[in-house]
């Protein structure tokens, strides 16, 4: 837990909430703060389970069909000779 909240810490602010929202109050908001904590993890594990990579490995005759097609739809450009490369800029013989 990343706050270090321990049990007096915990008691002292139930304690100042009873206070500030009553007791008619507190167990509305008491359900009302444990419904978003659940909506909360649920869309979370939602989005988790949305973003997940499959990592199993593809088999070796699958691997190689798709590597071809991929290696000869994009070849890899040439570079062209640039002008005065390999020249000296002195003319003199």
């Amino acid at each position: 837990m990343p706050f270090n909240i321990g049990a007096p810490e915990l008691i002292i602010i139930l304690v100042i909430a009873l206070l500030v929202l009553g007791p008619g109050k507190l167990p509305e908001v008491g359900q009302a703060l444990g419904k978003s904590i659940r909506e909360f993890r649920k869309a979370s594990m939602d989005i988790q389970e949305s973003v997940k990579v499959e990592t199993t490995p593809l088999p070796p005759q699958a691997a190689s069909a798709q590597a071809a097609p991929a290696a000869s739809a994009a070849p890899a450009p040439e570079q062209a000779p640039v002008a005065g490369a390999g020249q000296s800029s002195d003319t003199r013989a």
